[in-house]
């Protein structure tokens, strides 16, 4: 079963094994290692599952960075709290153009509202964009007439890491790099590599055919061991990949 917890300890261990280091985004924007991961997690839905994951990575001397919305389903503040404890980067992942409506002024207001009570909770140095899939706007489209370094903010991975060196992989849709399912979380890259299920990943790394450094984007809500809650995930994030499918079908 691809998608379980247990998967997911098996590929860190892999990581380690194959020798890499990790930093949190903050500490590879400021001083990239030569050979090395960055572990980010989009805190969608389900905190208490990117708290098992950064509980994981803390019992193995891993960091990563973890990204929260500012909506019921993600904020948390016990569990941000606890994650930053745990010595992880919390970082804001935001959405605002499609809260507001499209409205850009709005939008930008609210970001920094949502920055600064995010910032009460644990320092924050970076943002990531949330992809709302199913919304018309691009909440990137926000940085067009605004700058999120005047904020205090040192980078988004969007817009500042260099895809044509840090290998990238998102199990957006419940899968890996699938263009067939992922509206948003796309970069430009020269990287050919192609994954569909974990397994692959894991004997890529046995086999040391990865480049030296990597990120990974996990969304911890569609991990799981409990086989109940396993089904549910993936029903539903089939059904969310069907109208996702037709949604780039039509916007293309």
């Amino acid at each position: 079963m691809d998608f379980t917890v247990r998967k997911y300890k098996e590929l860190l261990n892999l990581m380690k094994d194959a020798g890499y280091e990790f930093q949190t985004y903050t500490e590879f924007i400021n001083a990239p290692k030569s050979k090395v991961i960055v572990l980010r997690h989009d805190v969608d839905l389900k905190p208490e599952n990117s708290l098992c994951f950064a509980e994981i990575q803390a019992s193995i001397g891993i960091k990563g960075v973890y990204y929260f919305r500012a909506v019921n389903e993600s904020w948390n503040e016990d569990i941000i709290k606890r994650i930053s404890s745990l010595g992880h980067e919390i970082g804001y992942h935001y959405e605002n153009i499609t809260t507001t409506k499209g409205n850009l002024t709005l939008a930008f207001e609210d970001f920094k509202k949502n920055l600064e009570l995010l910032r009460t909770l644990a320092p924050v140095a970076t943002i990531c964009m949330h992809g709302s899939p199913m919304s018309k706007y691009d909440s990137k489209d926000l940085w067009k007439t605004n700058d999120y370094k005047s904020l205090g903010i040192i980078a988004e991975p969007y817009f500042d890491t260099d895809f044509n060196k840090v290998f990238y992989l998102t199990d957006t849709g419940r899968t890996w790099n699938s263009e067939k399912f992922n509206v948003r979380d796309k970069v430009i890259t020269t990287f050919t590599q192609k994954f569909t299920y974990t397994d692959q990943i894991i004997d890529a790394f046995v086999q040391k055919k990865l480049p030296s450094q990597i990120m990974f984007t996990f969304h911890p809500q569609r991990w799981n061991d409990n086989i109940i809650k396993w089904l549910i995930e993936l029903i539903s994030q089939n059904a969310k990949n069907l109208v996702k499918r037709l949604l780039i079908k039509i916007r293309n």
